[in-house]
């Protein structure tokens, strides 16, 4: 904000206390405890009858974001949680004392009306006000030009001002919002139990990213905000919960990106008695009962103007075979650790020299694989070394059985044939933490010594997926309130 805008604003909000002060010294209440809206905008349009006299009266509330005033009358727009709702003020039909009081008010105070529905010149529904209060007194103006905030850190800062100006936004948030409760609504139907487990851990355990760090005072000793919900939802299984989800906030302390917040939203799912192939079938048709139930279609269009398909089967395609395509080698996977670097060079990938032969290959399908998967896709028997807590393929010690759903060019959705043998459990921990044994979740060990059954887990990041069915830029657009450099 310029320091022109700064001081404009600074006016405006003295002009407005003085407007307060004198609310107050006329025993006008600015700040009410309660009105009666009896009707939402979508709610009061849909009482409209054709002709006025049919139409009854509603009783409506909402914040004032448009007010044109035309001498002895004015057109309102009010904002309430479905939309908005235009108002008609007219000096006859409020009297004229409360008319000179109406003039009063500012864009960004909330006011209640009630009166009858008609429909104006333009086909608008309106409401006739018979009656009105002032609700609720707006100290500080909306942002100039209305249409939206278009500085990015403002809009991440301040949520509420983009939710009062930017329709798309507050619509995506809706959506964000109908999404969850149509995963849970279609879990619920398949015989899940919803649970909670600790997000305070005494070991970060479910997945390889650097932890948050807080001191447990009562207990006296380090504790970790949760990385995952595998471990603990996995112990479940053990106990005889057969079929268990959880969708939780997990805490990663890495880095920022388009695609990536510290704090972010996760479900994950896991059933007893299936396994990785299970679970394509459990998110692909919960995702097309998401698509159904929110969006209505299973088409969804990218920025770029291209179609996705979300309906019907998805392709199922294995990683290996993935990377010998990309990399036009055959032998890819027979490659030395420098030879394959001096095939990275070839393909114009940058690779840091000292990642582990698995990671390069990594590498190669994050840059220039995983980008080019816009159609669903399933990405089958990944390197063993990318998770411990997947079954080996049968018939092939170097991989696990696995998928990595990709949509859109990004992951959506890791799924696993879970490892339930506690001493292949325990070897491949170890082969992960190398000496840093004490990173091992041996409680968790220990509860899959007495016996887990055979299982399919899967996890979906709920940030991502919205922003797959929203058509969000980012991340950061799909969360109310992003990680954000406290201002000074």
């Amino acid at each position: 904000m310029s320091k022109q805008e700064k001081d404009s604003t600074g006016d405006i909000f003295k002009v407005r206390l003085n407007k307060l002060e004198a609310l107050r010294e006329a025993g006008i209440d600015p700040y009410r405890g309660n009105c009666e809206q009896l009707h939402s905008s979508s709610e009061a349009k849909s009482h409209y009858s054709e002709g006025e006299e049919n139409s009854p009266t509603v009783k409506v509330a909402g914040r004032i974001v448009v007010m044109r005033l035309m001498g002895k009358a004015a057109f309102v727009k009010i904002l309430d949680r479905d939309g908005r709702m235009q108002l008609y003020f007219k000096r006859d039909e409020v009297g004229e004392e409360e008319y000179k009081f109406f003039k009063k008010l500012d864009i960004g105070d909330f006011i209640g009306a009630e009166g009858q529905l008609f429909k104006t010149k333009t086909e608008e529904i309106t409401v006739r006000v018979k009656k009105f209060t002032l609700v609720s007194k707006s100290l500080r103006p909306l942002p100039e030009k209305f249409h939206g905030l278009k500085d990015s850190e403002q809009i991440y800062r301040q949520r509420y001002l983009d939710l009062i100006g930017n329709m798309d936004s507050r619509e995506r948030f809706i959506k964000r919002s109908k999404i969850i409760s149509s995963i849970r609504r279609f879990l619920d139907k398949q015989n899940f139990l919803e649970v909670e487990t600790p997000m305070l851990q005494a070991e970060a355990g479910g997945a390889a990213a650097r932890p948050f760090t807080t001191h447990f005072n009562a207990l006296d000793c380090d504790f970790y905000l949760r990385i995952a919900l595998e471990l603990h939802l996995k112990r479940l299984l053990v106990g005889g919960i057969d079929r268990v989800y959880e969708l939780g906030r997990i805490f990663r302390n890495e880095g920022l990106s388009r695609k990536h917040n510290p704090e972010f939203t996760m479900l994950e799912v896991y059933q007893a008695y299936t396994d990785y192939r299970g679970m394509m079938k459990l998110i692909r048709d919960m995702i097309q009962t998401i698509c159904d139930e929110v969006l209505g279609t299973t088409e969804i269009e990218r920025y770029d103007g291209e179609k996705i398909e979300l309906g019907g089967e998805w392709k199922e395609a294995k990683y290996k075979d993935l990377v010998i395509e990309a990399t036009g080698d055959v032998d890819w996977f027979a490659l030395s650790k420098e030879e394959k670097l001096k095939k990275c060079e070839e393909l114009k990938i940058e690779v840091n020299p000292a990642l582990e032969d698995f990671e390069i290959t990594s590498n190669v399908f994050e840059k220039i694989i995983e980008p080019g998967l816009i159609q669903p896709t399933f990405v089958t028997h990944l390197p063993k070394e990318l998770c411990p807590l997947a079954k080996i393929t049968e018939g092939d010690d170097s991989t696990i059985d696995v998928f990595e759903l990709c949509i859109n060019g990004q992951e959506i959705a890791p799924a696993y044939s879970e490892q339930n043998d506690p001493l292949v459990q325990r070897q491949m921990f170890e082969a992960q933490a190398g000496e840093e044994v004490q990173n091992i979740d041996n409680d968790f060990l220990l509860a899959l010594e007495h016996g887990m059954p055979p299982a399919g887990g899967m996890g979906v990041g709920i940030d991502r997926l919205v922003i797959l069915l929203t058509g969000a830029a980012s991340i950061r657009d799909t969360i109310l309130f992003p990680s954000l450099r406290p201002t000074t």
